[in-house]
């Protein structure tokens, strides 16, 4: 049902997904992956893949911003929503994440914009603690009810094998149905202003 309801929509859904992993086979990113394959098909979700492009934060930079920062730029300014998932390392968010969320600190991209916060390790609560701090002062809106956590800790799943999983792949369908639904409230409460 709730998945009729998000289908009806005329206007389509861009979701930008961002793991704060570089790691070649990583929970978060496949988390991710299957997320994007889980997605009804009036969403189109896109992987971020240029992380490790991203120079270190320097705001003397930013007059002259490198071409993969205008790049991530671009990309958050054609979404509607965020969905980040980060491992936890040294209780805190991985420094290449961060690197990131800095070089959107000054612009316009980022306030405002939906947030849900997905997490492939229950354990990792320092560094969703931290992530959600970091969010909301950056003006980010967090969705609740899609954010999630998963326990993929152990189980080296890939993608494919986490959408043939059935409990964790309805999980992770209700929680991009919930993302998508607060994306329409927040675009009809933009209407009205």
């Amino acid at each position: 049902m709730i998945f009729a309801d998000v289908k009806s929509k005329a206007q389509a859904i861009h979701i930008l997904a961002i793991s704060g992993s570089l790691r070649e086979v990583s929970s978060n990113t496949a988390l991710l992956q299957a997320a994007i394959a889980l997605s009804p098909a009036n969403i189109e979700m896109k992987l971020y893949r240029r992380l490790g492009d991203l120079p270190h934060f320097n705001p003397d930079l930013e007059p002259m911003e490198p071409p993969a920062v205008i790049d991530l730029r671009r990309q958050l300014r054609w979404s509607d929503g965020l969905i980040i998932s980060c491992p936890e390392y040294a209780h805190g968010v991985p420094g290449v994440l961060k690197n990131a969320l800095d070089w959107l600190v000054s612009g316009e991209e980022f306030v405002g914009k939906p947030i849900a916060l997905f997490n492939a390790s229950p354990r990792a609560i320092h560094a969703q603690a931290s992530l959600t701090e970091i969010v909301t002062t950056m003006a980010g809106r967090i969705v609740p009810e899609a954010s999630i956590t998963v326990s993929l800790l152990g189980k080296k799943l890939d993608a494919g094998e986490i959408v043939a999983d059935s409990e964790v792949s309805s999980e992770v369908k209700n929680a991009i149905v919930a993302f998508a639904i607060a994306i329409e409230q927040f675009r009809a409460e933009a209407v009205e202003l």
